[in-house]
């Protein structure tokens, strides 16, 4: 369950890149609804594997600090996306969606997964099953993003980013509670 609420979490910044694309994009058609869905679900499990590479690198070095060191990442970006939901961007539509474009989109909304693949390198969980649930649930809720921003607009966009931050907020107390009180949360 963890897992999916992780998913979840870090799909949020793609989710509101969606809901913008579709509410600025309102000839999106399914080919080119998957093809966003795909891009950001793929971008969203590959940096999440290479932070996890990362991390397992440094384990031995930090393994005594490891949970402080998750809390912290993890509270720090679900601050973060909460403050870029407050932020008054206005992301421009490419009515081409050119694969250049979605990349660059993938990219920024991922980094998020590079750092919690860091967190996991520590936890010592199948990082494999992690990153195929990360882009799949990525996948789903882009899909979903799209047809939500056609459909209602750009006023869910910045709810998605304050959604998102307060998951991650939630599951770094629970890794910092369940280090520091020996629980199995």
């Amino acid at each position: 369950m963890e897992i999916i609420l992780l998913a979840i979490a870090l799909s949020m910044d793609s989710a509101a890149l969606s809901i913008a694309n579709g509410a600025k994009c309102g000839n999106l058609n399914l080919f080119k609804i998957s093809k966003i869905a795909f891009i950001y679900g793929f971008f969203q499990a590959f940096l999440l594997l290479i932070g996890y590479f990362l991390g397992f690198k440094f384990v031995n070095y930090v393994e005594f600090v490891d949970h402080y060191i998750a809390f912290f990442i993890l509270v720090f970006l679900g601050i973060k996306m909460i403050r870029e939901s407050r932020a008054d961007e206005n992301l421009e539509c490419s009515m081409d969606l050119s694969l250049k474009l979605l990349i660059i989109g993938a990219i920024a909304t991922s980094i998020d997964a590079l750092a919690v693949g860091v967190t996991l390198g520590f936890s010592g969980g199948s990082v494999l099953f992690s990153s195929i649930v990360v882009g799949l649930v990525c996948f789903g809720i882009c899909v979903g993003a799209v047809y939500i921003g056609k459909y209602l607009g750009e006023a869910l966009e910045k709810k998605a980013l304050i959604l998102g931050g307060v998951i991650l907020i939630i599951i770094g107390f629970k890794i910092l509670l369940s280090h520091i009180f020996d629980l199995d949360i």
